[in-house]
């Protein structure tokens, strides 16, 4: 039973097609076109209005230099935000589960930032493995300790979304099962399980919607070192 539970994440195939192409597709197919007329529709409007304002938010710790990615980090919001919720519906397949998904959008970000940080200001990117005033003796210590801490931050970006993404369904799914199992047993005690379903559903929500802005917001943290 529990490696059926597991069933749920693997990268399946329909037709020889990886179903994982499909559901990065599929997201595009949910947003509004932009329109050339001067007053747009309802939809087209919050949603330009909810880009506006989190890019605003996103962008106040970054100096001039760091505006040219807000289209980059603004498009990567949506699209993680999109698959983080359409892979809450019923019987579909979540890429941001996957852990080589998350570790391909965070590793070449995370060394964009890098670079430019070595490209730029070579001296003050490399001063942040050593902070001000270390005794000597800690010196190499440190020095090896800061590299490791630098080769982490895109795991951490990949391993955070996948856990917490995975941890999630994971509990729905026992939750619900559970449902089903003390229904014609215990009816009561499954409608009070059903209600911590309901819950808890409402919690994966904000956590795929906190997930997707939390990576972001890393990477704009790491930006900001860097220029």
């Amino acid at each position: 039973l529990s490696v059926s539970f597991f069933d749920q994440f693997m990268s399946t195939t329909y037709l020889g097609i990886p179903l994982i192409a499909l559901a990065l597709t599929f997201p595009s197919i949910l947003y509004p076109t932009t329109s050339t007329r001067w007053l747009n529709n309802r939809l087209l409007t919050l949603q330009n209005a909810f880009i506006n304002r989190f890019t605003h938010q996103l962008l106040l710790p970054l100096n001039v230099a760091g505006h040219k990615w807000a289209t980059l980090l603004a498009s990567l919001m949506l699209f993680l935000i999109s698959l983080n919720m359409l892979g809450l519906l019923p019987y579909t397949f979540t890429p941001t589960a996957q852990l080589s998904l998350n570790l391909g959008f965070a590793v070449p970000l995370w060394l964009a930032t890098v670079i430019i940080g070595m490209r730029n200001q070579p001296n003050h990117a490399l001063g942040h493995l050593l902070p001000e005033g270390t005794p000597n003796l800690l010196i190499p210590m440190l020095i090896v300790i800061e590299t490791i801490s630098l080769f982490i931050r895109p795991l951490a970006l990949g391993v955070r979304l996948t856990a917490n993404l995975t941890a999630g369904h994971l509990l729905i799914q026992l939750i619900s099962t559970a449902v089903f199992v003390l229904l014609p047993l215990m009816p009561t005690v499954a409608i009070l399980t059903a209600t911590v379903l309901v819950l808890l559903t409402l919690l994966e929500i904000a956590v795929a919607m906190i997930q997707a802005y939390v990576f972001v917001l890393l990477l704009t943290l790491y930006l900001q070192e860097n220029i």
